[in-house]
């Protein structure tokens, strides 16, 4: 095979919308790429975005826990690495399982969309049987990550699963898919107060609900990537939704994340670095609405992703706080 011909095959073998030098493309065998493409493991964006609410939730239930009045809580540093290894685990499995389940649902539509027809699925690299069996791996090693934690958050992770299931069909009936995405992206939150305390409580509420706000603000802007073949198709989202009003209500879910983050810190009394990592954060979320350009996609993708950098600062002011 020409060196000419080798690349083109190999372009043929990658997705549209993923780094080309991806370390999937490096590593794996090519035999395993349409099933790393399934898992977006040449994507990390998505996973980052599904763990950092369970690591805010778990350094916030470790501050609360590690207080001198707190004595009948059994916390130590050395529990809450091993939660946050579990929860960093989980989501990578469970965020791969998830995208493979939105492949299986939506590959028609994936087909007719520019930036996704060229997934394993729609353009025919690897079969639905394959898809599914390599689904039920994932969910799998999603279970034995989950029985790892207490009785009450094995029950509480299984419910999020309907949430999950659901989503993809949420773009073809409504107007906020978003909102959807952010109820299954969001349940961490619940979940690392839920791994150490065996029970909810209001910072947790609060936190989630925070969360789903912060999904629905970013999720949108990355909707704005698709909105004409949206239109076409006839997905809906709220990025058609918003329109040319995106920024005010991004004003407002951004705000909403910021008044219910900092409600659970309040409740929860934590210390300053707290409030200064959410700070920080929350100009991060203003700068991305003040230089947004709803028609720029590559923009878009880039501001979508930098929601990750907001992510690792909310926790930093947590993590910092359990040591003051």
């Amino acid at each position: 095979m020409s060196k000419r011909s080798k690349t083109t095959v190999d372009q043929n073998a990658r997705v549209a919308d993923a780094p080309s030098g991806n370390w999937v493309y490096r590593v794996l065998p090519r035999a395993l790429w349409p099933h790393a493409q399934l898992a977006r493991w040449d994507r990390p964006i998505g996973w980052q975005l599904l763990m950092w609410p369970c690591f805010w939730s778990s350094a916030l239930a470790a501050n609360v826990a590690s207080s001198p009045s707190n004595i009948n809580t059994v916390w130590s540093p050395e529990m809450m690495l091993w939660h946050l290894f579990l929860f960093m685990a989980g989501a990578i499995a469970m965020r791969g399982a998830g995208c493979t389940w939105n492949d299986l649902v939506d590959h028609k539509i994936d087909a007719k969309v520019a930036r996704t027809r060229s997934r394993p699925l729609p353009s025919g690299r690897i079969s639905r049987f394959a898809a599914t069996a390599f689904l039920v791996v994932q969910a799998f090693i999603g279970l034995l990550v989950l029985v790892q934690f207490n009785t009450f958050s094995v029950l509480l992770g299984i419910a999020s699963l309907g949430v999950v299931a659901f989503y993809p069909f949420a773009k073809r009936f409504t107007d906020w898919p978003q909102f959807f995405l952010g109820l299954a992206f969001s349940w961490g939150a619940l979940m690392g107060w839920a791994a150490v305390f065996g029970e909810l409580a209001w910072p947790p509420v609060l936190l989630y609900l925070g969360a789903i706000a912060w999904t629905i603000g970013y999720d949108t802007i990355y909707a704005h990537q698709d909105k004409e073949d949206d239109a076409l198709v006839g997905v809906r989202s709220t990025a058609r939704l918003f329109a040319d009003n995106t920024k005010i209500w991004l004003v407002l879910f951004y705000g909403l994340f910021a008044a219910m983050a900092f409600a659970a810190f309040w409740l929860s009394g934590v210390s300053w670095p707290a409030y200064v990592g959410l700070a920080l954060a929350v100009a991060m979320l203003g700068w991305q609405i003040r230089v947004i350009d709803i028609d720029d996609a590559d923009q878009c993708l880039s501001l979508f992703k930098a929601n990750s950098h907001v992510g690792l600062i909310v926790f930093l002011g947590l993590i910092a706080a359990l040591w003051t």
